[in-house]
Parts: C-alpha cells; structure tokens; sequence
C-alpha cells in the first residue's frame, strides 16, 4: 500500500508556546456589526464555526480606544463590557479545541469627525487629509496631527487594549500595523511629514510602533504577542518610497524581543492573469530575516498556500475570502 503525501498545509506547526494542527489560519477580516462597539452574541457562531482543533483564528480589528473609530459597528475592547461581551466569543472558539487571538487597532486618520469623541478631527501623524474614495464616495476628515506628548498616551491605550485582550479570554494579541491605519500612518514616509523625533528617518518614523510592541510585550509577553505588517501596501494614502528597507527594519526590531511569537505580512499587490491571482512572493527577504514564526496573506489558494509552506516560504498561511463563504 503506498503511504498518502502528506498535504504541507495539513502539516503541523510548533507556534511558540502552542502547538498547531495545521498551517492554515483565519485572517482578520472586518465585519462592522458590533452594534454600539460592543460584540454581539451572533460572532460566537462566526468564530466556531472557522474554527477546528489546533487551528489559529485572528479576529476582525478591534479598535483600542474612542479615539480609535473610524467604520461604523466595530467591535472595540477599551471598556468593561466590550471585554465581558468577547468572553463568550473566545470561550465558543475554546470549546472547538483552537486558538485565537485578539487584532487589536487604531484608524488614525482613516475616519470622520463623526466617530470621534464630541466631534473631534481625527488623529494621526499627520494633518494631511485622505484623497476622497470616488469609489464609494466616502471623503475622510482632515486629521488632527499627534503632539509629541500625546503619544505615550496612545500607546497605553494598545497597552491596556492588549491587557483586556488576555482578560477576555484570548490567547493574545496581533498589533495592527498595517493597511494604512494608524501605526501605518507613522511608518511610511506618504504619510508621515512629521519633523520631531516621530518623523524623518526611517529609524524617527518606527518609533511609534516599536513603542507600542514594547509596551505590549511588557504587558503580556513576547509569547502572546504577533504582529501583521503591510509595507507593499498603499492603502488609504498611505505608502513608502521604500518598502524592502521599512520591512526588513521593523523585522530587525521584531527580533529584539526573544520569543515574539510571530510576523504576519501581507504580499504585494497582485495581478490577475487569466482569471487567477498571481501572487508576487515578495516577502522573501523578510521570513528570512525573522526568528519566529512567519504568516503570509495575500490571495493565496490552496496551490499556493501548500507550495510556499512546502518550500519553506512561510511557516503558516493567512486565507480571508475563503472562510466567508
């Protein structure tokens, strides 16, 4: 009898502290129905059932303070009962046997007057406002741009966000760096004009999110904590001259915290030739410069989720649109 070949995405994988069934995870995928900001009793049946034994979930990007909204309906955990509405969340993904964690976020700029607290502008790290979407039709507020003693409150907000996380019952936590939200905002030079010790080199422009992945490994510790990252992604106004040097840095300061437990990267933009994704495998340099393990996203299938697990391009696969089906 010939023995099977074993699928490479049905493979298991060793995460830190937790041990993983198989390679194929559940991206954040933003839902906007949690009415008033706080998660509602139907998520518990979104969640389990993507949820399988030994798998990794990452849940829709849950915003960290008031100031932080910028879509209608997002779940949030800054308050007391955010956190006591995820707990029944976490505990129906618990019961299937897998893991999950909690993407945790802020808009910056990428919102209106609107969201904000009394009507406020925005804040970001710059005051230079989003195109209008001629699209959709949406036309952003003019931000507000952070002054350089605001921030530290703002990375206190991802701080207790992360600590609320673990009270809720998650696992931990993945910081949102990317998609041109708020940390975003910060990194890519598109969008960060600043003139301060926030802003100018690329060293200036990371300091924000190093501050934040301090903060939070302070809190819970390097096991618990993931990060996604973005830097081919102009999203939102929101671009670098240089994403191959950004990326390569911002892995670089991932690898000062021993134990990080992982880096989930989005692939550059692709193109559809004859009715299929083409995916550019442009993270390359930066799964092999990163210690932990590494997550790739980006369009992938099953083809080519097992082809870059099998050749050691990626360590797990982040799959969206195939789970909202």
């Amino acid at each position: 009898m010939v023995a099977r070949e074993a699928i490479p995405l049905l493979t298991p994988h060793r995460m830190g502290r937790f041990d993983l069934s198989h390679r194929v995870v559940l991206a954040p995928l933003t839902r906007c129905r949690s009415y008033g900001n706080v998660p509602q009793p139907h998520a518990d049946v979104y969640y389990s059932q993507r949820a399988t034994r030994g798998s990794l979930l990452i849940s829709e990007g849950t915003i960290v303070s008031d100031t932080g909204l910028g879509f209608p309906e997002l779940p949030s955990i800054w308050t007391q009962q955010q956190v006591e509405a995820w707990k029944p969340i976490v505990d129906a993904v618990h019961r299937k046997g897998a893991l999950f964690f909690c993407q945790i976020g802020h808009m910056g700029r990428v919102s209106t007057n609107d969201f904000q607290p009394d009507g406020q502008a925005p804040i970001s790290s710059t005051d230079k406002q989003i195109a209008p979407d001629a699209e959709s039709g949406m036309v952003y507020s003019k931000p507000r741009q952070l002054q350089m003693d605001e921030i530290p409150a703002i990375v206190d907000d991802f701080r207790r966000a992360a600590r609320n996380a673990i009270e809720a019952g998650f696992d931990g936590v993945d910081i949102h760096g990317a998609h041109g939200l708020l940390l975003e905002q910060f990194m890519k030079d598109s969008s960060n004009d600043r003139t301060d010790k926030y802003g100018g080199s690329l060293e200036n422009r990371c300091r924000f999110v190093v501050e934040v992945i301090d903060a939070i490994v302070r809190e819970l510790g390097a096991d618990r904590v993931g990060i996604r990252l973005s830097p081919f992604v102009d999203y939102m106004d929101c671009y670098d001259s240089n994403p191959q040097v950004l990326g390569k840095y911002m892995v670089q300061q991932l690898n000062n915290y021993e134990g990080l437990l992982y880096c989930h990267m989005v692939e550059p933009r692709m193109a559809i030739v004859d009715g299929r994704r083409q995916i550019p495998h442009g993270l390359l340099l930066f799964r092999k410069a990163f210690n932990g393990t590494f997550i790739a996203a980006g369009g992938y299938d099953r083809e080519e989720g097992n082809r870059v697990v099998s050749d050691g391009y990626a360590d797990l696969v982040a799959y969206g649109s195939f789970f909202s089906g």
